[in-house]
């Protein structure tokens, strides 16, 4: 019979091989446009269309993302429906998922669209600045999306009430009050419409900070062992770990479009395109796909950093290390998580440390506060 681990684990490695498909998929279709031509046959027909540089692009856009949507598509399912359905995680309906992802298409066309058009904007009328111009916009995009994120786009996926267990909303408040920190509310969450696992944290920025709690959090920890998860959340907000990871991005953002400029740039006089024809665009997509890859090891390195230091955070904040190691165990069965996964993956995919060693770590903690006592 199968042990719980051994399925976690299973789980685990099939999202990953999953997410490394989807990835490998769309590089290739990506690298496949340039290979046959198709970028070509694809620009003509936009053009055809109509007459604006502006709607050609948009054209263009949309013929190659509903292609690459159309063959990553069986893999999201099955990654997203029918995987999470197999283990036990998804209390979602076919119809219910489906709605869910085409609201999820709805929210990602109304963010990128008008991305999408500042982009081709600054490629036509910067010249070999656009990379600079752009990443202001982004980084100013993010900042003002992480504002109005909890107000706007998140109440469309799930309903956020006032939480009414006001000894868990004090002792919140208390914990929030310790490390100095003002929050506009505490929610509770309906994350169970979807899934069975359990997740807490903050939201928005300034006026629009939050603390959310899933109802699978609250209808299955006790209150110590919710506790310690928000402490966990204190602990990134003690260190500024949001400021940091804002600027980690910016300057990540930046070096990428610099890095992807200069490639660009070279690659696009050598095949006689201008920066912003149609045809050269999978070019600068193949680009940033590279960097992507090769930079993302190195932020889940900077981010499983700052996941030790919240860890150990909230066990000095909370003091209740035994409540934590409970809190930590429950996360690791109800998410189905792999605690002991192999190094070279944790390395290259993980944000997170793994919960061997979060335990560990935390468990290291709880004797140093007994031997205190």
């Amino acid at each position: 019979m199968e042990t719980s681990r051994s399925k976690s684990k299973r789980y685990e490695n099939t999202k990953l091989a999953l997410s490394i498909l989807d990835f490998l998929l769309s590089f290739i279709f990506i690298n496949a446009l340039w290979f046959f031509r198709w970028n070509e046959d694809f620009a003509n027909l936009s053009r055809d269309l109509t007459d604006s540089p502006y709607l050609a692009f948009l054209v263009f856009a949309g013929i190659t993302g509903v292609l690459l949507g159309l063959l990553t598509l069986p893999v999201r399912f099955y990654s997203g429906f029918w995987l999470e359905h197999r283990y036990g995680l998804s209390n979602q309906s076919f119809p219910a998922w489906m709605w869910h992802q085409a609201k999820g298409a709805f929210v990602s066309l109304a963010i990128s669209l008008p991305l999408a058009l500042i982009f081709y904007f600054l490629l036509r009328q910067t010249g070999d600045w656009w990379w600079l111009w752009l990443g202001v916009v982004l980084f100013v995009f993010s900042v003002v999306l992480a504002q109005l994120a909890p107000i706007l786009i998140f109440p469309l996926f799930y309903r956020f009430e006032p939480l009414e267990d006001e000894n868990l909303v004090s002792r919140i408040r208390q914990l929030c009050q310790r490390v100095g920190l003002r929050v506009s509310a505490v929610f509770r969450f309906n994350l169970s419409k979807t899934t069975r696992k359990a997740n807490a944290g903050f939201t928005g920025l300034g006026k629009t900070k939050r603390v959310i709690l899933s109802d699978t959090l609250l209808d299955h920890f006790n209150a110590d062992e919710i506790e310690t998860v928000f402490a966990h959340e204190l602990g990134h907000f003690h260190h500024r770990h949001i400021r940091k990871l804002l600027v980690m991005g910016f300057l990540f953002t930046f070096a990428g479009l610099f890095i992807a400029r200069i490639a660009y740039s070279r690659w696009t006089a050598e095949f006689g395109y201008s920066l912003d024809q149609l045809e050269a665009l999978p070019l600068l997509a193949v680009v940033l796909a590279v960097y992507g890859l090769v930079t993302t090891p190195v932020q889940n390195a900077i981010s499983r950093h700052y996941e030790r230091q919240a860890d150990i955070f909230a066990v000095k904040l909370s003091g209740k290390a035994n409540a934590f190691v409970s809190a930590l165990e429950k996360l690791a069965e109800i998410n189905l998580a792999d605690r002991e996964p192999h190094p070279v993956v944790e390395f290259l995919f993980y944000s997170h440390p793994s919960i061997a060693k979060r335990l560990a770590l935390v468990r290291n903690l709880q004797h140093i506060q007994a031997g205190e006592k």
